[in-house]
């Protein structure tokens, strides 16, 4: 099982970001996908969530309205649209897969937001 999140780096606050995140090594449609960021200094806290089938999302009220989460089940790939970031996302963005009862993390992209 692997993940590969990628896309991080420094964005200007009010612009715009995409992050991706690779999987492979399971049945990607099948999975629940999750993005989880951790700040320096704070614990890991939980970003947005995308369902198996249907699709359904849910995000932390601190990115609702600014961030989109979304799965691309062809290319086994799941994406996080950054847009309008402050400085409070600066994070290192880590993304979960949940398949069952197991749960396979990548090692995570940084993002920076600054002027």
């Amino acid at each position: 099982v692997q993940l590969v999140e990628s896309g991080g780096g420094l964005v200007q606050p009010g612009g715009s970001l995409r992050l991706s995140c690779a999987a492979s090594g399971f049945t990607f449609s099948s999975a629940v996908m999750t993005w989880y960021r951790q700040a320096p200094g704070k614990e890991r806290e939980w970003v947005a969530t995308i369902s198996s089938r249907t699709g359904n999302t849910k995000y932390a009220d601190s990115v609702k309205g600014r961030f989109t989460i979304s799965r691309d089940n062809a290319k086994n790939t799941v994406y996080l649209q950054m847009n309008s970031p402050k400085p409070e996302d600066t994070a290192v963005y880590y993304c979960k897969a949940s398949v069952g009862f197991m749960d396979y993390w990548g090692k995570g992209t940084l993002v920076t937001v600054s002027s």
